[in-house]
């Protein structure tokens, strides 16, 4: 599920975004190619799957990463690209907010292409794994609520843009004390609220456990249940609450605005960096989409 803070979702236009949470490009090979295990690692987490139900997800995070290696590796080559295009100009907020708006219209897709065994796998949850869920759901609930919430404004401040800091220097290379600088101005200005975001990410929880026990009992198809684990992950992407989804797509247009004046900080040495890491990320999505020939 995406980031549901908007500002480190803007931090995506830096660090090349989906499955670029990594700090070479060397590493993107080997965590792109390791990610069917780690999302299934990750799921089970949550999940507690039985032996019944792993082979089923274990099937659909494989073909879902043959699709995406195949269909949207070279895509996101092209968005690199583009972005390629834009690190020695200046880029305006808007600019930034549109590669954004790219990212997360590929990540609609990819979520859009849930196959049947998310649906046969739905209807197989029992009342353990469910209450497995929620204890899951609970402990890293407080600890969001610990490193984000309770924390005093300064630690919360602090720790965002350290956060930031580290994406921006993947594209960069190491910030000087100017973009240091900018970033830090940029968030003391921001509008951004933890325990908002906390009561937000609580009501999906919620809204997926009513769903999967509702889809686990009442004897509904798999087709039915798939069915209606989508209509949960458009409520999860877009909040019902109008208030929310303001605020929320306010805090995207900050992002954008504080991506868009560091990057006019920055030095032509550091905007050169930017265009050589970007081109490296594209021969590394090419040649991770070119196996998918040889497979």
């Amino acid at each position: 599920m995406k980031s549901r803070d908007p500002i480190r979702l803007a931090g995506i236009i830096v660090a090349v975004a989906l499955s670029l949470a990594l700090s070479a490009c060397s590493a993107i090979k080997l965590g792109y190619n390791a990610l069917p295990e780690l999302a299934y690692f990750w799921l089970d987490g949550y999940a507690d799957f039985n032996e019944q139900q792993e082979p089923l997800v274990r099937g659909e995070i494989a073909r879902l990463h043959a699709w995406h290696r195949r269909q949207e590796l070279p895509r996101l080559a092209q968005l690199v690209a583009h972005m390629e295009q834009l690190a020695p100009q200046e880029i305006t907020p808007q600019q930034a907010c549109n590669v954004v708006s790219d990212v997360q219209a590929r990540m609609q897709v990819a979520l859009d292409l849930l196959g049947p065994a998310v649906g046969t796998v739905a209807v197989s949850f029992t009342e353990p794994q469910l209450h497995h869920m929620e204890r899951k759901f609970r402990r890293s609930n407080d600890k969001f609520r610990k490193e984000w919430v309770t924390a005093s404004p300064a630690e919360v401040q602090e720790r965002r843009f350290e956060q930031l800091a580290e994406r921006l220097e993947m594209i960069y290379g190491r910030l000087d004390e100017p973009q240091r600088a900018v970033l830090r101005q940029g968030l003391a200005q921001s509008s951004y609220d933890a325990a908002r975001i906390l009561a937000d990410r609580q009501r999906r929880q919620q809204d997926l456990l009513q769903v999967l026990r509702q889809v686990s009992r009442s004897h509904v198809t798999p087709e039915e249940a798939r069915a209606q684990l989508h209509a949960w992950l458009d409520r999860a992407l877009h909040a019902p609450d109008p208030a929310y989804r303001t605020w929320q797509e306010g805090l995207v247009q900050e992002g954008c605005r504080i991506f868009s004046a560091v990057h006019h900080s920055t030095t032509p040495a550091q905007r050169e960096q930017a265009v050589k890491r970007l081109r490296a990320y594209q021969r590394d999505f090419r040649d991770l989409s070119g196996q998918a020939q040889l497979q």
